[in-house]
Order: C-alpha cells, then sequence, then structure tokens
C-alpha cells in the first residue's frame, strides 16, 4: 500500500461502514489519519485490472516495548471482489509479512455479526478467544442506538517468538 492507493483503499473503507458490521467509525478519515494511525510495514493492497480489491493493514496494540510484536489486523475487501478468495489470499499474505517483520501475535476485533470476517480469520490460524460485551454503541446505520458485541480473536505465530 502506498499513497497513491489512497483514493481506492479508502474507498473499500466506505464501503465497509456503509454495512454497518465492519467499524464504529461513522465516516472515512482522510489518509493522513489513516496513515498516520497503522504501522509502516506491512501494509498490503491486492490488486486486479480494474484496481484495488482489498487491503490489510496493522496497528500497534501499546505503546510499550513489550508488545512491540503485538499488532492488530485490519483487513476490508472491496464489494466487487468478495467471495473470490482476495480476503484469504490478502489476511494469508499479512500473517507472512508480519511474521518477517517480527511480529509474534496478531489480534482482531469482530462485530458479531460479521461471520464472514470471523470465518476468514479462522480460516488463517486465528482463534475466536470470546466476546467483548457491548463494547460500543452504534451511532449509524441499521443498528444505530444499539450496543454491538465484539469477537476478540488471535494467532500466534508459530514462526517468530517462540523461544
Amino acid at each position: 500500500m502506498i499513497a497513491a492507493d489512497a483514493d481506492q483503499v479508502l474507498t473499500i473503507y466506505q464501503e465497509g461502514i456503509e454495512t454497518g458490521h465492519a467499524t464504529f467509525e461513522t465516516k472515512v478519515p482522510d489518509w493522513a489519519y489513516f496513515d498516520n494511525g497503522k504501522l509502516r510495514t506491512p501494509r498490503l493492497v491486492s490488486e486486479d485490472a480494474d484496481g484495488v480489491t482489498g487491503w490489510a493493514v496493522l496497528s500497534p496494540t501499546s505503546s510499550r516495548c513489550v508488545y512491540g510484536g503485538v499488532a492488530e489486523v485490519t483487513i476490508y475487501i472491496a464489494d466487487r471482489a468478495k467471495r473470490q478468495g482476495v480476503g484469504k489470499t490478502l489476511l494469508g499474505a499479512l500473517v507472512e509479512a508480519s511474521e518477517a517483520e517480527g511480529i509474534w501475535m496478531l489480534v482482531a476485533g469482530i462485530m458479531r455479526e460479521n461471520q464472514a470476517s470471523i470465518a476468514l480469520h479462522e480460516k488463517c490460524g486465528f482463534e475466536l478467544l470470546g466476546y467483548r460485551k457491548r463494547l460500543g454503541k452504534m451511532l449509524y446505520g441499521p443498528m444505530q442506538g444499539q450496543w454491538r458485541d465484539i469477537a476478540w480473536m488471535e494467532r500466534r505465530s508459530d514462526v517468530v517468538g517462540i523461544d
């Protein structure tokens, strides 16, 4: 992912927001804000002849040095590319690239209703640890005003941080 991908990445993010099951965010941030909150590497996009079909990035979970090998996954797939294997390919590549960066644990928080994302993460080695109940209240969409449960998932590397 590079700055030239920004418009397409943020368009896909908007598609996710519109589902009401991808994020508590109510609007797409500007590129500078988005870019600033993510780890520099790895940042991945998938593409076809028409442009970006999906993206995956990592965010730090804590500024404490002991958590330097732990990162939170964010992955979004364009509506036009869903159910074509893009998510599995992209998340699998993100796992591999994260291990090359020395990251030993990936975490993901996924809205309970987003069963496709939960299943995707399970296919890529994530384990469902449980649900964070009523973590946040929706401010928009079909579930506006309702508290949402978040599936908490993690994937521990069997390559990095195993000593």
